[in-house]
């Protein structure tokens, strides 16, 4: 019997692995990017068909997603958008056109494009809506993006708090660097 060389042997058993991770699913690969380590553990694949506001998706199955751990200003006329104005002392107009630019944000984001869903304690909140941390298929986290560019403040709801030291860190260096909405404030 022939004996194969060396090198095929290395290839042989670098296939051998590569194929046995791909079988076995790759748990443990993290993404780096813009400093945030991306787990890339579970979650599922959708696609957005549109952005209903900054913080907020709808999905090409209709199913809308809203983000985990992130608050924009609103846009459309509603009982959050006057409590915002009376919190603020900001009159309604000023809010919704806040609120358009942040949209805009995350429109230029993520609008049509095939994201990961990764979900933490709690699935639905109370309107029914899919409540996720959204990554992009190059690894951005659309969360924590829209917060570290100064587009959303940070809003936690237990149990939901897997990233919230992480966010109010990038809160607090986008309102100290005036950067996104905060150049309004």
């Amino acid at each position: 019997m022939k004996r194969l060389p060396k090198e095929f042997k290395y290839i042989q058993s670098i296939a051998l692995v590569l194929a046995a991770l791909i079988f076995l699913g790759v748990r443990n690969l993290h993404f780096y990017n813009n400093k945030t380590t991306i787990d890339v553990r579970g979650g599922e694949y959708s696609y957005v068909a549109r952005v209903v506001d900054g913080d907020t998706l709808k999905m090409a199955d209709n199913e809308r997603v809203r983000l985990i751990g992130v608050d924009t200003p609103e846009l459309h006329y509603s009982e959050k958008l006057l409590r915002d104005s009376r919190k603020t002392g900001k009159d309604v107009k000023t809010i919704q056109a806040l609120g358009a630019k942040a949209t805009e944000f995350t429109k230029d984001l993520c609008d049509h494009k095939r994201v990961r869903l990764e979900y933490d304690i709690v699935r639905r909140d109370k309107y029914g809506r899919l409540l996720a941390y959204v990554y992009l298929e190059d690894g951005t986290f659309v969360n924590s993006k829209i917060i570290e560019e100064g587009y959303g403040q940070v809003m936690t709801i237990p149990p939901n708090v897997k990233h919230a030291d992480h966010f109010k860190k990038l809160e607090r260096q986008a309102r100290d660097g005036k950067k996104g909405l905060w150049k309004f404030n």
